[in-house]
């Protein structure tokens, strides 16, 4: 008799991931599960690090975490449901690895820029780090309870897919996996919508059915970002500027740029008698720009740090496309055109219709025209564009 395929699943003790789980023990895996422990405010996992039984985690006690995907409840929801499951539970330690993550998104503030660590978190981790650990328990595979798919072509090629839940799709967080990477992930969630995933955690008896779901930076619980900027930073604390406009004229003092997002109105300290908004943020200058709506409309953007998921050729010329510039966004038409500067691949993307606040730090992610869920690819925001290219 054949193995059956051994798989591991990052198991956050959400709902998504615990359904997860059990469907791929339904459909014949041999499941490992996997917390990732990567040091969340008032962790302590003493007793958590090494794989124990089933039968010795049945007596813990339910936690349900509300701060983010990674506290200590939730690492004890995790192995809970593991132990209803009956399959093997490790905590893989990646505290310092997920250093580099916390390190990034400070350094992303302190320059100007709008980070999103939950899209490096999966290129470094969950679709990095741990694969290389699924090799040395023997997994072909390391599945999570994304809403996206992957899906075979009949070319043999693996190619990423929006979820069939529009309005939970997670494929934008997950356009940083390499082609080859996408042979190894499973995502056995894609094809549900969220209320079934819940009516599937009822029915295989799982203890986080009606678990809320996660909704802030699993590092920042409190979500104050500038606090934790500048804990890591000191230096930015006092760091005062001037708030001014497109001319460079002064309008008033903001306590640091790293304190604003572009877009954004509320708290901007400064009244002009029509709506302003932030349009700009200089970190070398410490300036914070401010103007109209229409002064935060972009015709397009350049991204590096580009991941194509599909053939390159025909995009070395522009072809029509879809795009999201943030995570809450629905892809929009555009076009899209791969280059190259000095071997580093570029993005340029031009709109149909100009967007609003173009965020540098950003990724923006293209979706296929003719087929609107496929994943093409994507890249990291460094300019938006104020009129065409």
């Amino acid at each position: 008799m054949p193995s059956r395929p051994k798989v591991l699943v990052a198991m956050s003790g959400g709902v998504d991931s615990s359904v997860a789980a059990a469907l791929l023990l339904r459909r014949g895996y041999d499941v490992v599960g996997c917390f990732m422990r990567l040091g969340s405010p008032g962790e302590s996992l003493e007793g958590l690090t090494a794989q124990e039984p089933p039968e010795a985690c049945a007596t813990m006690s339910l936690k349900i975490g509300h701060q983010g995907c990674c506290s200590v409840g939730d690492a004890a929801d995790a192995r809970l449901v593991a132990a209803e499951l009956g399959i093997p539970f490790y905590v893989c330690n990646f505290k310092k690895d997920f250093a580099r993550i916390v390190d990034y998104f400070v350094d992303e503030y302190a320059q100007g820029r709008t980070p999103n660590p939950c899209v490096r978190c999966n290129d470094w981790l969950k679709f990095g780090k741990l694969h290389e650990y699924a090799r040395t328990i023997d997994a072909g595979f390391v599945a999570s309870g994304h809403y996206a798919r992957v899906e075979t072509t009949a070319a043999g090629e693996a190619r990423l897919l929006r979820g069939v839940d529009h309005a939970k799709d997670q494929s934008y967080v997950l356009f940083g996996a390499s082609r080859s990477r996408l042979r190894e992930m499973l995502l056995p969630i894609g094809a549900l919508e969220k209320p079934r995933v819940r009516d599937l955690a009822r029915e295989f008896g799982l203890p986080v059915f009606d678990k809320p779901d996660s909704q802030e930076i699993c590092f920042v619980p409190d979500n104050d970002y500038a606090g934790l900027v500048e804990r890591r930073r000191p230096d930015l604390a006092s760091s005062r500027g001037a708030i001014v406009d497109a001319s460079g004229n002064a309008l008033g003092e903001h306590p640091g740029q790293h304190r604003f997002t572009i877009g954004q109105r509320r708290g901007v300290s400064v009244a002009l008698g029509y709506p302003i908004y932030v349009t700009g943020r200089d970190a070398a200058r410490n300036t914070v720009t401010v103007g109209t709506r229409d002064d935060l409309m972009a015709a397009g953007l350049e991204a590096r740090e580009v991941n194509w998921l599909v053939e390159e050729a025909a995009f070395r010329e522009w072809q029509p496309c879809r795009v999201k510039i943030r995570s809450n966004a629905e892809p929009v038409p555009a076009e899209c055109r791969l280059g190259d500067d000095g071997g580093s691949p570029t993005l340029d993307i031009r709109f149909a219709e100009a967007q609003s606040a173009v965020a540098p730090g950003q990724a923006a992610v293209c979706y296929g025209w003719d087929e609107p869920d496929v994943v093409l690819g994507g890249g990291w925001i460094v300019r938006a564009s104020r009129s065409p290219e």
